[in-house]
């Protein structure tokens, strides 16, 4: 990136850091957004003819290849077309790698090897490269060769046995929170592979997959299971396994998510909503005593919820208890308690175009955006950063490399 923020008294942290990515769609593209919105210049290598594939992913477009959908992913970095398959394609990916500190792809894992993003492949080139790889299955797995998407990944891990209220079908989170797990546990992956290698000079390969991101995010379920059998149940109103109350209450016009984690905070909500005597209450007292008769205890909650609207309550226990409304995705993006994490950059075709910011903040402030590149908009100024010159260029376009 460009210079930092206007008030940031430093550079932001990852300026000077250059990483090739060979990456299309979802998981890959959202790991090293984060990283060019840290300040890294992240370099988008992809076919000449089409190029990511969250180009042509509608319903809603920003120009000629490009859609909203590929923005979402895309923030702050360059793109280079290069046709990865052929020789001349190798010989300008070669020279990139000398100038970079890192190549990261979400290829299939049988693809990595075949098309040269490996430390082997790269070691003679730049022998502190550090190669990341995030594929469906792994690399080196019975099956690497695999594609593999999101929702398989949920279905396979175990989420949608647990989502979803008890006795309905198995159901998939609202969004694709593999590929975002992933992309994440990618960019945390490429740091530490380059602190590696500053302090070594030698560069590595750092593999994960999407299935072992959704394995590790089962967590404590996973723990209890493999050490003592016990298998988490879906609970009625996405309520907690253990803990009561915890979980969604029906309002006079919507719901709201009540979470008294803490006997401190079972004491403060039972205050707050008017109803001192449930904490008398000989069945209610401790915590096993709620969980032991929490059918009880709910119906008399929702009898006191339904009498004041979302809103009502949400003032009446908002910084005492832990609560929150229910909202919608309107109601969530449109809430002025999150305005500093809608920001706007200026697009080609759309002008003013609205984007969410980065959840880290440096020094304070929110990390500067910029609209995600056109297809191949860098391809001229990186060439000739490495030696192609005008009529290089030329050739190497007419003939499909680039």
């Amino acid at each position: 990136m460009g210079e930092a923020e206007p008030g940031v008294s430093q550079p932001l942290p990852l300026e000077g850091i250059r990483i090739l990515s060979s990456e299309a769609y979802g998981a890959g593209p959202y790991g090293t957004m984060f990283l060019a919105q840290l300040g890294a210049e992240v370099i988008k290598i992809e076919p000449p003819q089409g190029g990511d594939s969250a180009r042509g992913t509608g319903p809603f477009f920003a120009g000629p290849d490009d859609s909203l959908f590929h923005q979402t992913f895309n923030l702050n970095k360059r793109s280079i077309t290069l046709d990865l398959r052929a020789p001349d394609g190798q010989e300008i990916f070669h020279r990139l790698v000398r100038t970079a500190d890192a190549v990261t792809n979400n290829a299939r894992g049988d693809q990595p090897a075949k098309l040269g993003l490996t430390y082997d492949a790269l070691r003679h080139v730049n022998p502190a490269i550090v190669c990341v790889h995030a594929s469906a299955y792994g690399r080196g797995t019975p099956r690497e060769a695999w594609p593999g998407y999101d929702y398989l990944m949920q279905a396979e891990a175990g989420f949608m046995a647990v989502t979803g209220e008890p006795g309905t079908p198995p159901t998939r989170f609202g969004l694709s929170m593999v590929d975002f797990m992933t992309g994440s546990m990618l960019a945390t992956a490429t740091l530490a592979g380059l602190m590696g290698a500053r302090a070594t000079g030698t560069g590595r390969d750092l593999d994960l997959s999407l299935l072992d991101a959704a394995l590790h995010q089962t967590s404590y379920p996973a723990t209890w299971y493999l050490n003592e059998g016990h298998i988490i149940e879906r609970m009625p109103r996405s309520a907690h396994p253990s803990v009561v109350p915890s979980q969604s209450f029906p309002t006079k016009d919507g719901h709201i998510f009540v979470m008294a984690q803490i006997p401190k905070f079972w004491t403060l909500l039972v205050q707050a909503i008017g109803a001192p005597h449930l904490a008398e209450d000989a069945r209610y007292r401790t915590v096993a005593d709620r969980f032991a008769n929490r059918d009880a205890l709910i119906a008399e909650l929702d009898a006191i919820f339904a009498a004041r609207t979302s809103d009502e309550w949400i003032g009446l226990l908002g910084g005492k208890v832990p609560v929150a409304k229910v909202s919608d995705l309107p109601q969530a993006l449109d809430s002025p308690h999150v305005a500093s994490m809608i920001d706007s950059v200026d697009h080609p075709h759309r002008p003013g175009m609205r984007v969410l910011a980065n959840p880290i903040k440096v020094d304070g402030r929110r990390l500067p955006n910029r609209p995600g590149p056109a297809l191949g908009g860098d391809t001229d100024a990186l060439l000739a950063e490495i030696g192609y010159g005008a009529d290089d260029a030329a050739r190497l376009r007419e003939s499909g490399i680039v």
